[in-house]
């Protein structure tokens, strides 16, 4: 047998390519939509994908289970358990090499065997595959891909359905379940390695571990959400969903596309080079984003293209664009270095952004700036500055940390959005006050100022962090 874990670091996601060398066949569980990098590590494996499975609808990322049916005739495996309404409709489709599997079904792959479990909570439909070698000779299962139901350190949120998919009323019972479902998990065997869904950095979790793998044994002893399970049913439900983070707005749309159907991607978007005043006049024409990847947020506050929107490519860059670009159709206008083009276009299309016309250089965009193009500035300050201007009438401060950062300390008076919510609430931010925009340390509320100032809002940017500010005020209180 040959097993490959693949890990992207922005989307904090694991997927598994599994390989039977006797027969050279190849299984890959959980793929993101460019299917094309799974499809190369086959063939330097010397092997041919001919089965792609998903253990549930995924909320954080466009699955490529559907592009792989569709050019390859590859067989699908999905679920067939939980709500009615929360299957893989697309998968219906005739033209589909589809089975849809219900606890306790096998499917092999070459001499490899898997099995399904219905691990439902954090979707109805979840399934995790149990992974035995019967190539190798064993009549015992090596391990389980857990998907995200059980991570490192941690277990699947089971608000999304509510929280992201606005379907009412579901979250106390998906934890319920939830719960049934990690108590079914630790009558596993303890030797079983566990292949998670993801890792440090995702929304899918509250506290995920950055190990690659982990154990049933381990989990048992050490994962302090499966510890709360030894308490019973309601503290467990209570225990899980407390203090789990606002979702990105994106949210709702890869829940809806990988249900229904994931536009099919064929190559990568191929955005041409342009010059930066060709760049700026055709995101102007064509009511088109301008998105700004340069690490440096200073100068990005100190120039930047006329509504562009600041999304450094770090780990967060899918996050950031999938919640403050909520058309996905929108024509995308890049600054980015040329080495990472191809870099940002991956990452855009796994959430979802196709529609990708253009990019210009950051070198190109100085000169630009240098030879009297035109800029926007956002004023900055630093947090010793805030109190000084929060008590003005015409200022209103906005804080966007997750509220679980807000709650135990915040601004006196400050509005709490997180950034990953705020376009979908910008209707409650005031129009006619000055904006003193915030968070930890000043990255998110570098994003979250250049979408406000390109909404029309009078913006300052808030570069610091508020540790110190809590710090200072504590002790001026203190003194």
């Amino acid at each position: 047998m040959l097993f490959r874990q693949t890990f992207d670091p922005k989307l904090a996601q694991y997927a598994y390519l599994v390989g039977c060398q006797r027969t050279g066949q190849a299984l890959i569980i959980d793929p993101l939509r460019d299917i094309d990098q799974y499809v190369q590590l086959a063939e330097t494996e010397g092997l041919r994908i001919t089965a792609v499975a998903e253990t549930h609808i995924h909320a954080d990322f466009l699955s490529g289970v559907r592009e792989f049916a569709s050019r390859y005739g590859t067989t699908v495996y999905v679920s067939d358990e939980g709500d009615a309404d929360w299957k893989s409709e697309w998968a219906k489709a005739d033209d589909y090499d589809v089975v849809f599997l219900r606890e306790g079904d096998t499917f092999s792959v070459g001499n490899i065997e898997l099995r399904a479990l219905h691990t439902p909570g954090h979707t109805p439909e979840h399934l995790s595959y149990v992974l035995t070698d019967r190539g190798g000779g064993a009549d015992e299962p090596m391990g389980v891909i857990t998907g995200d139901f059980v991570f490192a350190g941690d277990v699947g949120r089971p608000d999304l359905l509510e929280s992201a998919a606005q379907v009412e009323g579901t979250k106390d019972p998906s934890a319920r379940r939830l719960y049934h479902s990690v108590k079914r998990f630790l009558e596993l065997p303890e030797y079983l390695q566990v292949w998670p869904g993801h890792g440090a950095g995702s929304a899918c979790g509250k506290a995920l571990g950055a190990v690659p793998q982990t154990t049933v044994g381990y989990e048992r002893r050490f994962n302090a959400a499966i510890d709360v399970v030894r308490l019973g049913e309601e503290a467990f439900a209570d225990a899980i969903l407390d203090g789990q983070p606002e979702p990105p707005l994106y949210f709702a749309r890869m829940k809806r596309l990988n249900k229904e159907g994931v536009p099919l991607l064929g190559d990568l978007p191929r955005p041409g080079h342009m010059d930066v005043a060709e760049l700026a006049s055709a995101a102007s024409r064509q009511e088109g984003i301008v998105v700004d990847t340069r690490p440096d947020r200073t100068a990005f506050m100190r120039q930047h293209l006329p509504g562009a929107l600041y999304a450094p490519l770090t780990k967060t860059f899918n996050t950031v664009v999938g919640s403050l670009v909520p058309d996905a159709e929108a024509p995308l206008y890049l600054i980015v270095e040329h080495e990472r083009v191809e870099e940002a276009v991956r990452d855009l299309v796994r959430v979802g952004y196709d529609n990708i016309q253009g990019y210009t250089t950051p070198a190109e965009l100085e000169r630009y700036f240098e030879d009297g193009g035109a800029a926007a500035t956002i004023a900055t300050m630093g947090f010793d500055e805030v109190d000084a201007w929060r008590t003005r009438p015409d200022v209103h401060v906005l804080d966007v940390r997750f509220a679980t950062e807000y709650a135990p300390s915040h601004v006196p008076n400050a509005q709490n959005i997180a950034y990953t919510r705020l376009a979908d609430r910008l209707a409650e931010v005031p129009e006619d006050e000055t904006l003193l925009v915030h968070c930890a340390s000043g990255v998110r509320a570098a994003v979250a100022a250049a979408y406000l100032a390109r909404e029309g809002r009078q913006v300052r940017y808030v570069d610091g962090t508020f540790s110190s500010w809590a710090e200072n005020r504590a002790a001026e209180q203190a003194a």
